[in-house]
């Protein structure tokens, strides 16, 4: 995918009017968006027939949402236990199917809240400002260690994950959706507090990728982040029912509560996180992933270097050699599978900095190659605590807030514009302005 953070706020060229779900997602983020409104209102339509479970009024919320929450603690209680007694992970198998959901996601992640944008301008009301406290979390209150989305990315930075696999278009979906919902919200504000309260409702599938993301060395801290603070107690859980609650008006409020349906059922168009989990195949990948190589590679090995009297140059010529291509590695005792890595020496050939191939494989691409010659073979691996790497503040005084309007702030909070220096300025400044700042303890 493109960097998540890029500067949206230069002038931004015309974008080319295309129909796939990832135009209009790099549209929107552009400020460039071409009937965004109506694509927005057309989901609306898709999702106003489908079921929902939600009660039949406001004033149920909460004790639908406490059955939701002990719900989700039971299913987690009986996964654990599972565990405990010898079940494997749900659903990462390796580290590998861990790192490509990771990037499955990222379009998501990488707008995180941004649904919200638009209550920003309603600072004055206070029924808004639990909407707008989400939101305001969600970027971290300006903070660069807590901006939502910079974590995502520095946890994608750090596995090696950036810029690595073109997505299906469907995986832009949630995305595009969040960020209409953002730029059209004053007039679909029905719709936005149904899908922020759909959104919030802390999902079982949170509280089992957090777990599994740490038996497999990988920091969850961003996953559990999300698991603690949209609790239904005091989090955004809670705010997003008294949010439904309160502006629900007087007149006709089976209308305003019947649009607020039709935005929580939004969260469940596309697929969902365990069953796009299940879609992974380890072989299908890393034979996607050597024929990305495979151009770039057919030319570049020497002839002395053969496989079943074939050059590897040969090989790599034909795209439907390339499954041969690994059962050759096998029989020429290239690659030893169910055994350690580094008992292939394939492996040698591509890891490590003096090894020979050394960068033709990105770390994705590296644990593909990892997870798939080690097969049932399972290395030792430490488990991270989530949250036990965390970036140190860099210096962001106060006296650098903008001179600007309020109106000029929230425009540099939409979006993924947050994650900029200048959008974390602008929350800052946009907190200071509105008086919306949150103390703490004394």
């Amino acid at each position: 995918m493109t960097a998540m953070t890029s500067d949206t706020l230069a002038p931004t060229p015309a974008l080319a009017v295309d129909d796939s779900l990832a135009w209009r997602y790099q549209a929107l983020l552009a400020g460039a968006e071409h009937n965004g409104r109506q694509w927005l209102a057309a989901r609306l339509a898709e999702a106003s027939v489908m079921a929902d479970d939600l009660p039949d009024t406001t004033g149920q919320l909460d004790a639908w949402s406490a059955r939701h929450a002990a719900q989700v603690a039971h299913d987690h209680a009986h996964y654990l236990e599972q565990r405990r007694h010898g079940a494997p992970r749900r659903y990462f198998a390796n580290r590998s199917q861990a790192l490509w959901f990771l990037q499955q996601v990222a379009p998501t992640k990488a707008v995180d809240g941004a649904w919200l944008h638009a209550t920003l301008r309603h600072w004055h009301d206070p029924r808004y400002h639990g909407l707008i406290r989400t939101y305001l979390e969600e970027l971290g209150d300006g903070d660069p260690r807590c901006n939502h989305v910079l974590i995502y990315q520095r946890l994608l930075s750090r596995l090696g994950c950036l810029d690595t696999l073109a997505l299906d278009d469907e995986r832009y979906l949630q995305g595009a959706l969040q960020l209409a919902l953002g730029q059209y919200g004053d007039s679909f504000l029905p719709e936005v507090i149904g899908y922020n309260l759909g959104y919030e409702q802390p999902p079982l599938h949170l509280l089992i990728t957090t777990h599994e993301l740490a038996e497999l060395g990988i920091d969850g801290h961003y996953f559990q982040l999300h698991v603690t603070i949209d609790n239904a107690a005091s989090g955004h859980a809670q705010k997003s029912i008294r949010a439904a609650q309160q502006l629900c008006p007087q007149q006709a409020p089976e209308v305003f509560y019947r649009r607020v349906r039709h935005g929580y059922r939004l969260n469940d168009l596309g697929t969902a996180a365990p069953d796009l989990i299940s879609r992974f195949d380890l072989e299908a990948e890393l034979l996607s992933a050597l024929e990305r190589k495979r151009a770039f590679g057919q030319f570049m090995h020497a002839d002395r270097c053969r496989l079943q009297q074939r050059t590897v140059n040969q090989w790599l010529a034909e795209p439907a050699a390339l499954p041969a291509f690994l059962q050759a590695l096998q029989a020429h005792g290239w690659i030893k599978r169910g055994q350690n890595p580094a008992e292939s020496r394939w492996w040698s050939l591509i890891e490590g900095p003096s090894a020979p191939m050394f960068g033709v494989f990105n770390a994705y691409e590296k644990q593909l190659w990892h997870d798939w010659i080690a097969a049932d073979w399972h290395a030792p691996v430490k488990r991270v605590l989530p949250g036990s790497w965390l970036p140190a503040l860099q210096g962001s005084p106060e006296s650098e807030g903008l001179d600007e309007s309020i109106d000029s702030l929230i425009a540099r909070m939409a979006g993924n514009r947050h994650a900029q220096p200048q959008g974390l300025r602008a929350t800052r400044a946009y907190l200071r302005a509105t008086g919306l700042a949150q103390e703490g303890p004394h």
